[in-house]
């Protein structure tokens, strides 16, 4: 099982880019990755694909994660409808 994951968080113009996580988020991609170049690689893709309808009222934040495991807290994710 890969250790790492890819996450694209789409989030809202509003929003400061410190501010913006996987609780702030309006929408949350990710993908597993087996090294950290694989990661940044993942990264992009998602980035270039997210197409990100809206214009300045959303923007992508990309960031490499290592997978959590069953001893760590699980995070409830909010996804846009």
């Amino acid at each position: 099982m890969s250790e790492l994951l890819s996450v694209a968080l789409v989030c809202a113009g509003t929003l400061l880019a410190q501010d913006c996580s996987r609780e702030t988020a309006l929408d949350v991609i990710v993908s597993p990755a087996r090294t950290p170049m694989e990661c940044i690689m993942h990264a992009q893709t998602m980035a270039a694909a997210a197409g990100l309808p809206g214009g300045d009222h959303r923007y992508l934040k990309v960031s490499c994660e290592h997978r959590r495991t069953e001893a760590d807290p699980v995070v409830v994710v909010r996804r846009a409808s």
